[in-house]
C-alpha cells in the first residue's frame, strides 16, 4: 500500500512538472558571411506551440572551448528558466544559445568578434539575429531583447551591448574576459586560431572601450542595464571590478556581484538564476 502511494505520488509530481516545462529544440543557420552552418539551441516557454504571442529573446553566450550545448548539459538552464518561469520571478521568453566555438582552440574557431576569415559579429547581427527572430517570433527590438554569457561569452556579451546599444535592454556578464594583453605569440607555421582570438579580445577590449567613450557615447552606454557577476577566486576578478569602476566613474550605472566560487560551472548556474530575473525585469 506504501509503495503504491509513493508511485503515485511521483508519477502526479512528474506530471505537474511536465505541464509547466518549456522544452530545448536544436536548429541550424546556413551563414553566407561565414561560408558554414551554425547550430544552435533555443528555449521555448511553456504554450510556445499554441500561442501566437510575441516573446521576449534571451542571447546565451557560451565560454571558451564550448559550444551551443553547454547550457543546457553543463548549465541545466532549461531546469532554471522553467522554475523561475513558474514561480513569476522571470517572464516567459525565448532563449537563444548560439555556438562560436569548439573544443580545440587552436583548431577551432572560437569568439564572437570579427577576425581574419571568419566574420562571427557580422554574421550575429546581420544573418543570425534576423533570422532567429522572425522564426521564433521574438525579441524585434531594444526592449525585447537582452545579452549575457559567460567567460569569452560574458566578453562578447558586454562588447555587443556597448558596440551595439540600440539593440539590447540589458546585459549580464559573468566572469567576463573582458580584454587580452595579447601575449600569446603565433607559432610559424601553424594554424592558431587561438592567437587570432587573442587578437580580436584585445581589439574589441571592453575594458579600453569605456576608457575612451566620449560624452556621446556614455549616454547610449546608459541607456542599458548593465550587471556583472564574478567569483572571488576567478582568475578574471581584477577586470571585472576594473569595469564597474570605470562605469561608475564615468556615471553609467551598473551592478557588481562578488560572490564565493571560481571560474566553473558551479558559479555560472546560480549567476543563472539571477541572470534571468534581471533580463525580465529590465524588459520594455
Amino acid at each position: 500500500m506504501k509503495k503504491t502511494l509513493w508511485l503515485s505520488l511521483l508519477m502526479l509530481f512528474a506530471l505537474n512538472a511536465t505541464a509547466w516545462a518549456g522544452k530545448i529544440v536544436t536548429d541550424s543557420i546556413q551563414s553566407k558571411t561565414l561560408g558554414a552552418t551554425v547550430k544552435y539551441n533555443v528555449y521555448l516557454p511553456k504554450g510556445f506551440d499554441k500561442s501566437d504571442k510575441h516573446y521576449p529573446v534571451v542571447y546565451l553566450l557560451h565560454g571558451l572551448y564550448g559550444g551551443y550545448t553547454d547550457w543546457r548539459e553543463k548549465g541545466q538552464m532549461q531546469t532554471v528558466a522553467d522554475e523561475l518561469i513558474e514561480s513569476g520571478e522571470a517572464c516567459e521568453m525565448v532563449i537563444v544559445m548560439p555556438n562560436a566555438g569548439g573544443p580545440d582552440i587552436f583548431e577551432y574557431w572560437n569568439g564572437y568578434f570579427n577576425m581574419p576569415g571568419w566574420a562571427y559579429e557580422d554574421f550575429f547581427f546581420q544573418e543570425f539575429m534576423p533570422e532567429v527572430e522572425t522564426k521564433y517570433r521574438a525579441g524585434g527590438d531594444k526592449q525585447h531583447r537582452a545579452v549575457m554569457g559567460l567567460s569569452m561569452g560574458g566578453g562578447g556579451c558586454t562588447a555587443y551591448g556597448q558596440r551595439h546599444p540600440d539593440l539590447f535592454s540589458s546585459v549580464y556578464a559573468m566572469s567576463a574576459w573582458l580584454d587580452s594583453d595579447g601575449g600569446w605569440r603565433r607559432e610559424e607555421g601553424v594554424d592558431d586560431k587561438f592567437f587570432l582570438l587573442n587578437e580580436a579580445v584585445k581589439d574589441c577590449s571592453a575594458i579600453r572601450f569605456v576608457e575612451e567613450a566620449d560624452d556621446a557615447t556614455v549616454e547610449q552606454l546608459r541607456t542599458i542595464k548593465w550587471f556583472f557577476d564574478c567569483g572571488d577566486d576567478d582568475f578574471l576578478f581584477d577586470v571585472n571590478v576594473r569595469i564597474h569602476q570605470l562605469m561608475r566613474d564615468k556615471r553609467i550605472k551598473s551592478e557588481l556581484r562578488i560572490r564565493n566560487g571560481q571560474h566553473n560551472w558551479e558559479y555560472w548556474h546560480v549567476a543563472l538564476r539571477m541572470a534571468l530575473p534581471f533580463a525580465s525585469r529590465n524588459f520594455e
